[in-house]
């Protein structure tokens, strides 16, 4: 009995993961949980869904939830997006409010600020591309926003060299209640393979296409079923929003659309541990991003 008195005490707990567009939150968490699951972009504003991922570790379990970035919305998808990174902040233990340190401070992070005011949460700072700066630029980086605002915590990283990460877990581990294991070991997120997989595909239109096409972009994966030797067969649809862009996304002789799909299959056969044949087909849906039926039907939750 005296034995497990002294047993450190299981934390459990969820935390928002939140900053402007392209501060390198999807690839602090994928990093964390050590599998690709949020999709990174250098394009902003690439999470489209909010994404509970999760970190399993012997003295916690840690559900890391990926929000689209905090930005002024353009259109209903972009309305959508900021509701959903804004009422996640409602719901958590803690905040990570993520910062780029190449970037100076501006409206998008006195806009996220003002945002961080209402929650009463506990607010870790992470400023994140430590390995492009200089030593010697950290300290006045975290002391510009230490002057604006009262975070529990601050935590200079890279999430692409995988510097502080342990310091970065220690820090969020100190803000989490006791709880049990919400979610089974091997689990490392709550959403189905099918929306990963259209995910992956749309990350890789993204990283391949140019500026006139990628948020005009959705991925709606038709139909995956295992075939009697264990290979998986995926259809999916790539939906754009003009002719043009379905040109550009095919590209000449379908050479675009070749590159999207082996540099996805490549992925979702990592995710999946199984061989992939990917189906890829390419429609138009007009000015989809404005329909809420359209929207609703691609999953994005539009209540207004």
């Amino acid at each position: 009995m005296e034995q497990n008195a002294k047993q450190p005490k299981h934390k459990s707990g969820f935390i928002a993961v939140i900053g402007r567009p392209n501060v390198g939150k999807s690839t602090l968490i994928n990093t964390l949980i050590g599998q690709k699951i949020a999709i990174m972009s250098d394009k902003p504003q690439t999470t489209q869904n909010r994404i509970l991922c999760i970190l399993t570790e012997p003295d916690a379990q840690i559900v890391f939830l990926d929000t689209p970035g905090i930005h002024k919305p353009k259109h209903k998808l972009g309305e959508y997006m900021v509701k959903a990174a804004e009422g996640t902040l409602k719901e958590v233990d803690a905040i990570l409010f993520v910062v780029d340190a190449t970037e100076k401070m501006g409206p998008g992070e006195y806009y996220i600020l003002e945002r961080l005011q209402a929650t009463r949460k506990p607010v870790i700072l992470v400023v994140n591309k430590l390995d492009l700066i200089e030593k010697e630029q950290v300290l006045p980086i975290i002391s510009r926003y230490a002057d604006k605002y009262p975070f529990v915590g601050v935590v200079p990283i890279s999430a692409k060299a995988e510097t502080n990460l342990d310091s970065l877990l220690t820090e969020v581990k100190k803000h989490l209640p006791e709880g049990p294991q919400y979610y089974p070991e091997d689990m490392v997120t709550d959403q189905p393979e099918r929306l990963i997989v259209a995910e992956l595909i749309r990350e890789k239109v993204l990283q391949l296409t140019r500026d006139e096409v990628p948020h005009a972009v959705a991925v709606e994966t038709d139909e995956m079923t295992t075939r009697p030797n264990g290979d998986v067969y995926i259809r999916a649809t790539i939906y754009v929003e003009r002719d043009s862009q379905k040109g550009i996304i095919i590209g000449a002789k379908g050479a675009m659309l070749k590159e999207i799909g082996a540099l996805a299959r490549k992925d979702i056969e990592a995710l999946l541990g199984s061989r992939v044949f990917l189906d890829l087909w390419v429609k138009v849906k007009k000015d989809w991003r404005n329909r809420e039926g359209v929207l609703h039907n691609f999953g994005f939750g539009v209540e207004s």
